[in-house]
């Protein structure tokens, strides 16, 4: 990590190399399909009781257990692509998503369709990190920041276009729908990816899987996961179907640090890493930047259908204009990530996060639409400084094959963060909505805009790990080394 500490230099703006682009745009259609499925899903879920003729409570492990499955598989990324190249473990990856889809749209009953949601989950676990990864080591350091505005596409998109698509092809084909639409995407993706991403070597040390580490941090993922997921079910820590998977989770991890930094083979995740202040900086702002982007995606739609008494279709054309303010400083934001530090960027995100949420935490049944519209787009247009400019910090000056390692670290504090955020404010909400019916709309209206005070306050706590962040670059443009 000696390139961590590299004296920083006057960064220039610099011109994307169109291999590169082509690069990114390939990786970014592959990942549509993990990502359009996950959220279309959600939708789907009244429908699959019905046509599958089983309880919620059965059905909800078709979107439980693709999470869980996603999250267990995401440590192996790193490994697989310093083993076998990143390009190969992304058509992989593809594969299986693939193989899952094909085979969810056959699904004949709850427990087929539970099974095969697990091999998808596999698969999406295994492609978001290598994505994020075979696209920095592309760059070669240069244009980190642009080029991940890129690739974030899709997790802009998905959130928003999902439910309004999920809804279009649950109300005119069918659930199996969801999963065929699936094979065409993967299928070209894993063509254009086949034949437009450059073949890259492989580590030159043949790094043999750490197995010991495997099954220590993949179950602490899962359970950390399922734990947290089951706060707002039974309202808080006091079930022991929350406190007992969080303390395996907590335990898993412990001896998981223990063990990495103790054995003398090559850990699943390279913790040397943490001893950057940069980085840990870094995965602790993600963290907390996945709390306030989670739980307002929670928080967001909820309000319109509950409060406002929207449709599921409508709520998604209401959160448009959020998706049009993040594309309006995506490429902004990307490139002023690329010339200097993170920290000023972030802390005005942060401040301008904290304003455009005000609205919605004073809002009742009759707010005025074109007044929280305006606000979805100031707070979309601030949030693409919470996540790039950090990402672009924590992969300056790592060796090529620390990347892995980085991606899948900064994947697992996003996805724990933006999980506790949501399920914080789904108990936030279930407590204030305590000895009220769910007809009191003044009650409901209350009850969110508590939710939205706690979603503020997140995003003031991450104030404080944004200040440790770099004030300048902390490396030059060409950090990301070959080295090994």
């Amino acid at each position: 990590m000696s390139d961590l500490t590299a004296k920083p230099k006057r960064a220039r703006k610099e011109k994307i190399d169109p291999a590169i682009l082509k690069v990114a745009l390939i990786l970014v259609f592959g990942a549509l399909a993990p990502l359009f499925d996950s959220t279309m899903i959600n939708v789907a879920v009244r429908t699959l009781t019905s046509d599958l003729k089983s309880p919620v409570s059965v059905i909800q492990w078709v979107i439980t257990g693709y999470v869980l499955t996603m999250g267990m598989a995401i440590p192996v990324s790193g490994w697989a692509v310093n083993r076998f190249g990143g390009k190969k473990v992304y058509l992989f990856s593809l594969a299986v998503f693939l193989a899952g889809s094909l085979l969810c749209s056959l699904a004949w009953n709850p427990g087929s369709l539970i099974g095969f949601r697990l091999l998808q989950g596999v698969g999406a676990g295994i492609l978001i990190p290598t994505m994020q990864t075979v696209l920095v080591q592309n760059t070669g350091g240069r244009n980190i920041g642009r080029m991940i505005s890129i690739i974030s596409i899709p997790t802009l998109l998905g959130p928003i276009l999902g439910p309004v698509l999920g809804g279009v092809i649950l109300g005119s084909f069918g659930w199996r729908f969801i999963f065929y639409v699936n094979i065409p995407i993967t299928l070209i993706a894993g063509l254009l990816a086949w034949r437009g991403i450059p073949a890259d070597e492989p580590s030159t040390r043949k790094q043999s899987l750490d197995l010991t580490g495997l099954l220590l941090l993949s179950p602490a993922f899962a359970a950390l996961i399922y734990g947290i997921a089951q706060i707002s079910a039974y309202g808080g820590l006091n079930s022991s179907r929350v406190w007992v998977p969080l303390a395996i989770g907590v335990a898993l991890t412990a001896a998981f640090i223990i063990y990495a930094l103790r054995t003398r083979i090559e850990p699943l995740l390279d913790l040397r890493l943490f001893q950057s202040r940069i980085f840990s900086a870094s995965n602790v702002t993600v963290f907390l930047a996945g709390m306030v982007m989670n739980g307002a995606l929670l928080l967001l739609p909820l309000y319109y259908q509950q409060v406002r008494g929207e449709s599921v279709m409508y709520t998604g054309l209401m959160m448009i204009p959020q998706g049009l303010g993040m594309l309006l400083t995506r490429s902004w934001i990307g490139s002023l990530s690329d010339r200097i530090g993170s920290r000023i960027i972030v802390l005005l995100s942060l401040l301008v996060t904290i304003a455009a949420t005000l609205p919605f935490a004073f809002a009742g049944t009759d707010t005025n639409l074109i007044l929280l519209a305006a606000a979805l787009v100031v707070r979309g247009a601030a949030l693409n400084g919470l996540l790039i400019p950090v990402m672009v910090t924590a992969y300056i000056g790592l060796r090529k094959d620390q990347i892995p390692h980085a991606s899948i670290s900064m994947k697992i504090f996003q996805t724990i963060g933006g999980a506790f955020g949501a399920a914080i404010l789904a108990t936030v909400i279930a407590h204030q909505m305590s000895g009220h019916s769910a007809l009191d709309l003044r009650a409901v209206a209350g009850a969110y805009d508590t939710a939205f005070w706690w979603a503020i306050g997140f995003a003031v706590t991450a104030l404080i790990p944004a200040l440790l962040l770099p004030s300048h670059r902390s490396g030059p443009m060409n950090a990301v080394t070959a080295k090994e």
